[in-house]
């Protein structure tokens, strides 16, 4: 990192990647062609979980072995005297897998729980009625780091 002082250490950072509320997730499909889309997620065991349609390029860029950076930024305030940013932000990379089964219904349970706590109910029977229509994707962080300027 080219600014030290503005590095924050690894447990901040995840603790950012856990409170955050959309990231972007960055891919190469296999036509060298890169691409980053917004997306929901829930961290959890060291991985971000999130779920997918069934097909489109983000699932194209997904296949086997897929790697991926995924960047998440927190509070951000304008300092227009400064002519620059308050912010915070974490950017992992790793390995990305398809879920299936029970572990699939739990990541989806998770995002349930973290953007609608309120309707758990609602969203088990959405999560049992949308299962074969749903992709679910976890990337496991093989690398994390973050900054803030205060």
């Amino acid at each position: 990192m080219r600014r030290k002082d503005r590095e924050i250490g690894e447990e901040e950072a995840r603790l950012l990647l856990a409170k955050g509320e959309y990231g972007v997730l960055s891919t190469v499909g296999p036509d060298g062609e890169p691409y980053g889309v917004p997306l929901s997620y829930v961290y959890r065991e060291e991985e971000i979980y999130f779920h997918s349609a069934l097909g489109g390029r983000k699932v194209d860029h997904l296949g086997t072995g897929a790697r991926a950076s995924f960047c998440v930024v927190g509070a951000t305030e304008l300092l227009p005297e400064k002519l620059s940013t308050r912010y915070e932000s974490a950017i992992v990379s790793g390995e990305v897998r398809e879920l299936e089964g029970e572990e699939k219904r739990t990541a989806l349970s998770w995002l349930v729980e973290k953007y609608a706590p309120e309707f758990r109910r609602q969203g088990e029977e959405y999560i049992a009625n949308a299962e074969s229509t749903t992709r679910v994707f976890a990337l496991r962080v093989r690398y994390i780091t973050g900054k803030r300027r205060r």
